[in-house]
């Protein structure tokens, strides 16, 4: 291999379900010398990057791969100048897991070496300081303008749950709420971020709108249950996101099914393949499919996700999966708009 296209040929016999036939054509930070291949990837990945390393090894090429995270919306760097990329996690209904599947997203991009941002933006319930472990702690600021992001496990967070206390209600009309909301992603010192991680209020209220008619968000995520009830409000999700251009990389159906953690048997006790239905209707990818499992709820209840608490264990990997889906599809479906759809449900 002698010069870029060489490799670019080489590098297209890779086939992986995340990736179009001609991805590394699109890749443009590509060089060889005596020790190898550099490859620059300009998302965050794990498992495709490591399979992608193995599939160099076997043809005897020592593959190094470095992650760049490449901001899809100029925009975001207007408003939000240390944020190259926000992903709103969001929900037609309330009592779906959105939360939990914000968290553990989030943790799973820092695992893969991204720099990950995570705010809380449901005012009227916000969950995230108890599911972090940082319950009762409070934004520093330095300067009497902006709030320091709360550091959790490596993380930058922010939520109103550290601004009121825990006897207090936000009793607020939505046009407060909604502003609370932008003070809350404007007013904090966010660092240097590849992923901001929005974890948004169920349904499609004023703080929806909010976000998503004057924050540049780069792509939505939609968390349901498989049952008919939760689709239907599902539906409702991704039509306002479509009505104010915001882009969906797709689906993630939480308690998919009941996995006993005695004998592992699964049991789909809210029905079953209702959202690859929906997501095959709205021509939208199906990202994961998520366990009801109770060593969720622990994890989340003693403060650290599955993705950190159990980082091995399967939960934690498919927390992992839906993470690497959510940002390949944001790039090649937002980055490079030219490309067909070509990710499939899970």
């Amino acid at each position: 291999m002698v010069d870029k296209a060489q490799i670019q040929l080489w590098l297209n016999q890779y086939s992986h379900p995340l990736l179009p036939s001609d991805w590394a054509d699109h890749c443009s930070r590509i060089s060889a010398s005596e020790n190898g291949v550099h490859l620059v990837l300009p998302f965050a990945c794990g498992e495709l990057k490591d399979t992608l390393i193995a599939w160099a090894a076997r043809d005897g090429v020592t593959l190094d791969v470095e992650i760049a995270v490449q901001p899809l919306q100029a925009a975001t760097g207007q408003l939000l100048p240390k944020v190259k990329n926000i992903i709103a996690v969001s929900s037609g209904k309330g009592g779906v897991g959105k939360s939990a599947t914000a968290a553990n997203l989030a943790f799973a991009l820092k695992q893969f070496g991204a720099t990950v941002g995570l705010l809380d933006a449901d005012i009227y319930g916000p969950s995230l300081p108890t599911m972090l472990g940082s319950h009762g702690q409070h934004p520093e600021t330095l300067d009497g303008k902006l709030m320091q992001p709360v550091m959790c496990h490596g993380i930058a967070t922010n939520s109103i749950g550290y601004l009121i206390d825990d006897a207090d209600a936000a009793i607020w009309r939505g046009p407060m709420a909604s502003k609370a909301l932008q003070q809350l992603l404007k007013e904090t010192a966010w660092p240097d971020l590849d992923y901001l991680v929005i974890d948004l209020p169920p349904g499609t209220g004023d703080i929806q709108l909010t976000l998503a008619q004057q924050i540049p968000v780069t792509s939505a995520v939609v968390v349901t249950t498989p049952q008919d009830l939760a689709l239907a409000d599902v539906r409702k999700g991704v039509a306002m996101f479509e009505k104010v251009g915001v882009p969906v990389s797709g689906i993630v159906e939480n308690m998919s099914y009941h996995q006993c953690s005695q004998c592992g048997h699964e049991e789909t006790i809210f029905g079953c393949g209702g959202a690859a239905k929906l997501a095959q209707e709205a021509g939208l990818t199906l990202l994961a499919q998520l366990p009801l499992h109770i060593q969720i709820r622990e994890h989340l209840d003693a403060g650290l996700p599955t993705v950190m608490a159990d980082p091995h264990g399967d939960i934690a990997q498919r927390y992992c999966q839906m993470a690497e889906r959510i940002v390949v599809a944001m790039y090649w479906n937002i980055g490079k708009a030219a490309l067909p759809i070509f990710m499939q449900p899970v």
